[in-house]
């Protein structure tokens, strides 16, 4: 029988509400959902929306991550039944949907509300903001700001750090710099944002320049500017940043610390990276997936692949990006066969491969002469692992080919490859023209990457080879002219770092024949790229 007395009803929304507060889980507050529905509390508007309005917020409460698609249908199937939703209900479902990656739908119920006359407050803005940012809609944005003009919502800290915030996500630095300078009120969460948007808008001296100011900073600001310069190819300027962190006893997080990996990777600077790496052992820092693949990436790039692969052996946090780092690794080291029994393993470990992955293994099958095991890959890429093929993987199959001779199945391949290929596939036919001694191929291969990148002196320098070997000295001549009166940029020489005793030896390459191997490597160079954007 339902409780129709007003006073039953207060006393039991009262109980309700207490329950409310004290259960742990999903499943309690759905059972009390029930109870309340079965007791008739929901079909009176006295109580239905104070109760539906504490479940929506301790939905919000338990979640600690993502929340599933069932959770948040849930959560919207409360709201709908909540009649005038107040502006803390409105505050809830478009939080939720931020935390779900729905920007769009939270914009939705951002409309709603303000066409329901319900005014946003301090709290409702950042969501809307936050939204914006997610999709990329710098108009919407912009009108958003004018709200907060309106409204004088300008006032509050969380409100202009999340407009800074979105304008330097969306690269709009100006106007960012503009918000921060007239914000009267600014912490060091106004700063970071600031030093994050110069950083990802590839301005490091402006980024320096606002770290200077700050009147206090924290390990996001340290982690972000080290981040900023390692991926700047600033690699000094990160180390010397890091070094200063450690002399001010700043705690670094796992950013700077993969950051300053980065850079000491980059550098070939393997006694500093050896330090970095005691130095997370002896603070017993929590090496996840990310800072182990700093650590296999480093090690890998420096030399010390066998130390490389004892990290990543010890690592229990085995991420795509960490096995993506070993396979980059073992790659760059020629060890083909070892590679593709790391890639097994990958495979067994129920790890899905990616694009990254597969340059990796056709890169080591090119550098180990493993052609069978690369072609079965490359035909299983798309039916098997689900991985689209790239210009670069074709690339990568056209240098493992030519060298093996394949010279007319490489053509063969490139007739059907979208706007007839790319800089690596033409010049990965080229350098096997160049070992196989095939001049009229050569001389297609080579007019294709004139015409790509007309400016690349390397192209020249091979195409001569391959004419001098074939003991054409007039055409050698045209080719040397054709260079000089065009202007071409001579390609720079390939170089090797070591470290002996604390001093740094670069040895370059004169022969530019290695231009070849040098745009493998230059694809493998890339992944490093992407980590750091990823970190």
């Amino acid at each position: 029988m339902l409780i129709s007395s007003h006073s039953q009803l207060y006393h039991l929304s009262i109980s309700i509400n207490c329950i409310i507060k004290q259960c742990k889980t999903i499943n309690q507050l759905k059972q009390i959902h029930a109870h309340s529905v079965a007791k008739g509390l929901i079909s009176h508007n006295t109580c239905s929306s104070q109760i539906l309005t504490k479940l929506l917020y301790s939905l919000t409460t338990k979640i600690t991550h993502k929340p599933s698609s069932s959770l948040l249908h849930y959560a919207v199937s409360i709201f709908t039944t909540i009649q005038n939703p107040s502006k803390f209900s409105y505050n809830i479902i478009i939080r939720l949907h931020i935390l779900h990656s729905s920007p769009h739908s939270a914009l939705q119920f951002f409309l709603q509300m303000r066409r329901s006359s319900v005014l946003p407050d301090f709290h409702t803005y950042p969501f809307a903001l936050k939204a914006c940012a997610n999709i990329g809609n710098i108009s919407l944005a912009q009108s958003l700001h004018c709200q907060l003009l309106k409204f004088g919502f300008l006032s509050d800290l969380y409100v202009t750090n999340s407009l800074i915030h979105l304008y330097s996500l969306s690269n709009c630095l100006s106007d960012a710099h503009q918000v921060f300078d007239e914000s009267s009120d600014r912490d060091v969460v106004s700063f970071n944002a600031m030093i994050d948007g110069f950083v990802k808008g590839g301005d490091l001296v402006q980024a320096r320049a606002v770290f200077d100011r700050m009147p206090v900073r924290d390990s996001v600001s340290w982690g972000t500017l080290v981040s900023g310069y390692a991926q700047g190819s600033c690699c000094v300027e990160a180390i010397e940043l890091f070094d200063l962190m450690m002399d001010l006893k700043v705690v670094p997080d796992n950013i700077a610390l993969v950051s300053v990996l980065s850079a000491c990777a980059q550098l070939g600077e393997l006694e500093k990276g050896k330090k970095v790496h005691d130095y997370i052992e002896r603070n017993r820092i929590r090496v996840d997936s990310f800072l182990s693949t700093g650590l296999v990436d480093f090690y890998a790039k420096c030399g010390c692949i066998d130390t490389a692969l004892e990290v990543f052996e010890l690592s229990s946090d085995k991420s795509l990006i960490t096995w993506n780092a070993m396979l980059v690794g073992i790659a760059m080291h020629g060890h083909g066969q070892l590679l593709l029994n790391y890639f097994s393993r990958m495979i067994n470990a129920e790890v899905k491969p990616d694009g990254v992955t597969f340059l990796a293994v056709f890169v080591g099958c090119s550098h180990g002469g493993l052609v069978n095991e690369a072609r079965k890959l490359f035909d299983e890429m798309e039916c098997v692992y689900g991985v689209s093929r790239e210009l670069k993987h074709y690339g990568c199959m056209a240098d493992l080919l030519g060298r093996a001779g394949m010279i007319k199945e490489t053509m063969e391949m490139t007739k059907g490859l979208p706007m007839g290929g790319d800089m690596f596939v033409w010049s990965g036919l080229l350098g096997g023209c160049r070992i196989h001694g095939n001049v009229e191929i050569a001389e297609k291969a080579a007019k294709q990457v004139m015409e790509l990148k007309p400016e690349d002196g390397g192209v020249y320098s091979i195409l001569a080879s391959v004419y001098a070997n074939a003991e054409r000295w007039e055409d050698v001549v045209k080719i040397r002219r054709l260079m000089s009166g065009n202007k071409v940029v001579k390609k720079n020489s390939g170089r090797s770092l070591i470290q002996l005793d604390g001093v740094m030896h670069e040895f370059l390459a004169g022969d530019s024949s290695h231009a070849r191997t040098d745009e493998m490597h230059m694809i493998l160079e890339g992944f490093s790229e992407h980590q750091c954007e990823v970190w």
